[in-house]
């Protein structure tokens, strides 16, 4: 007899999860999604991060065809303005900066070439984001661009329905109004509003932030991070594009946070980030409405968050996929991500029979390991700035931090290296990249940048700049490459 998966809830995280359990395991598993149309999703990850290029791959979803139907543009970073201070910016791109040697990254050898005046912008030497600027893109056979999607996210939630009901999940609509146990405290079944009982032996929690099974039925706690994290609400708007979409995200700080504008081919995406203890909904609203380019396509709609992470992400036999298992803000577009790697460490683990106190405890020890490098890294963006222009910012420039990111910051600093630990996600040119472009300049290089004479230096950053420049002139413009490949037919 098939296993009977039921999961709660729809949306990016529901749909992902259908499609892929489906997709691997369907002959030995029988998949069934509750979903309610009186239930709204978020709906505005909009931004992704190149690891989603994995997950249509794996699934055999052919890209150009996801990207039609969502109405997608590629992405080569994040542009961030005013965060290190007013004033300033710098691109946090895909990919990798310059050439490094096995004992030392490529910026210690551009430290040494500031020192001799003929190190150009650290930007110069990346493909990714030399393209970025000039809103260049092409897939490329050789040096490939590493890139992700700016995608409709409610548009890509209906393509991953008709995928997985292709692959005989089977949807029921319906609210979820109680939750059965066994004697032993597992779920047992869903009862929905006409009556029905869905029965299952696997239940997975994607109700998002309502967190329905993980918190309201099996009460795991919460961990809270917002002392770090201190952004609460935000509200997000849709507006008509008045220019050719970027080839990047762009994130600009404001006195209490940050707002995102994120552009498709049919409209651009907007959001104002921002801590309700520094600025009431009012003010955002209107901050929001004051600042975005383009009229209005919808009514301002607001959200309300904590930024954390669940207590455990599997207990007995449920899993929390998506925001019923915490939240990080989007500034580096890692929600999709943290859904997709909950779905591939769930399908690395899935139980043929009783499920395993073993597994469960894995699952959870692998999700923090996770969850934590990727909370520090968007801390670092708080925290590294000059601000002093509001209490805000004060703050987050003041605060004490993990201690795991206060040691990477130091080791930077003071002598120019990062390093990336195990499979973590951010790689060492995210954190150089952020690091330098919001006012670190490290001390020290590494002696192997001495071995070099001036002339070899020279020219080892003269090639990989021209090698850059070169590759770039060839590309199309980004608009004229969607215009080729993935043109949607229709707004989504």
């Amino acid at each position: 007899m098939k296993k009977r998966v039921v999961i709660a809830g729809g949306g990016t995280a529901g749909w992902m999860t259908a499609n892929a359990i489906a997709k691997i395991l369907g002959r030995v598993v029988d998949v069934q999604l509750i979903e309610s149309d009186e239930i709204g999703t978020v709906g505005v990850g909009e931004a992704t991060i190149p690891t989603l290029v994995r997950y249509f791959d794996e699934l055999g979803i052919k890209e150009d065809e996801i990207m039609r139907a969502s109405n997608a543009t590629f992405k080569l970073g994040i542009a961030f303005e005013n965060w290190g201070n007013i004033g300033q910016r710098y691109i946090h791109s895909f990919g990798t900066t310059g050439q490094d040697h096995f004992t030392a990254g490529f910026q210690h050898f551009w430290k040494r070439g500031l020192g001799m005046r003929i190190a150009k912008d650290y930007g110069l030497y990346c493909l990714e984001l030399t393209a970025a600027e000039r809103n260049r893109f092409a897939h490329l056979q050789n040096r490939g661009l590493n890139y992700a999607f700016h995608i409709d996210a409610t548009a890509i939630a209906g393509f991953l329905r008709k995928e997985a009901e292709l692959q005989g999940v089977k949807r029921l609509e319906g609210k979820i109004v109680e939750v059965s146990q066994t004697s032993n405290g597992e779920v047992s079944s869903l009862k929905l509003g006409d009556g029905t009982a869905v029965n299952g032996d696997f239940f997975i929690d994607c109700t998002g932030f309502r967190a329905l099974l993980i918190e309201q039925t099996l009460g795991i706690g919460y961990e809270d991070w917002s002392h770090w994290l201190p952004c609460d609400e935000a509200f997000a708007v849709q507006t008509e594009s008045i220019q050719p979409p970027r080839p990047y995200t762009r994130s600009i700080a404001h006195k209490s946070g940050w707002r995102w504008q994120i552009p498709l081919q049919h409209r651009t995406g907007n959001g104002l980030i921002y801590s309700s203890k520094y600025m009431n909904q009012e003010q955002a609203r209107q901050k929001l409405f004051d600042d975005v380019d383009g009229s209005p396509l919808t009514e301002p709609r607001l959200l309300k968050f904590r930024t954390g992470i669940r207590k455990k992400h599997w207990h007995k036999n449920c899993v929390a996929i998506g925001l019923s298992s915490g939240f990080l803000e989007p500034l580096e577009s890692t929600s999709i991500h943290l859904i997709q790697r909950s779905i591939f460490r769930l399908l690395q683990m899935f139980p043929l029979g009783e499920v395993s106190q073993a597994d469960i405890n894995e699952f959870n020890r692998q999700t923090v390991i996770e969850w934590e490098p990727i909370r520090d890294f968007i801390i670092l963006h708080y925290n590294l700035t000059s601000r002093d222009d509001s209490d805000f910012w004060n703050y987050v420039r003041t605060m004490d931090l993990p201690e795991s990111l206060a040691r990477r910051m130091r080791l930077f600093k003071e002598t120019g290296r990062v390093f990336r630990e195990g499979d973590e996600l951010f790689a060492e040119n995210s954190w150089i990249q952020v690091m330098l472009g919001q006012g670190i300049m490290p001390a020290e290089y590494h002696p192997i940048a001495d071995v070099m004479s001036e002339n070899e230096v020279r020219v080892f950053l003269e090639h990989i700049e021209n090698n850059v420049k070169r590759t770039v002139d060839r590309l199309p413009s980004h608009e004229a490459y969607i215009a080729n490949y993935c043109r949607a037919n229709a707004p989504a």
